[in-house]
C-alpha cells in the first residue's frame, strides 16, 4: 500500500469524491480505494491526475514513487 496525495489535493480544491469520480470517469468506489492507498492502473492514475486539473508531468505530486 503506497501513500498518495489524491485526498489532500481533492480537498484543497473543495471537490467531493463523487465529483472527482465523475470528472475522471471512474467509480466513487475507485476514488475511495485510491485515497486509502490501494494500487490502481496507470490509466486510472492518468484520469485522476487530469481530473484534478493537473498535468501528467505532475504525476509525482499526486502519486509519489
Amino acid at each position: 500500500m503506497s501513500q498518495n496525495h489524491v485526498k489532500r489535493i481533492r480537498e484543497s480544491l473543495l471537490m467531493s469524491k463523487a465529483e472527482l469520480a465523475r470528472k475522471a470517469g471512474v467509480s466513487p468506489l475507485t476514488v475511495n480505494r485510491i485515497e486509502k492507498g490501494e494500487g490502481c492502473r496507470m490509466s486510472t492514475m492518468r484520469k485522476i491526475i487530469l481530473a484534478l486539473g493537473l498535468n501528467l508531468s505532475d504525476r509525482d505530486k499526486v502519486f509519489p514513487v
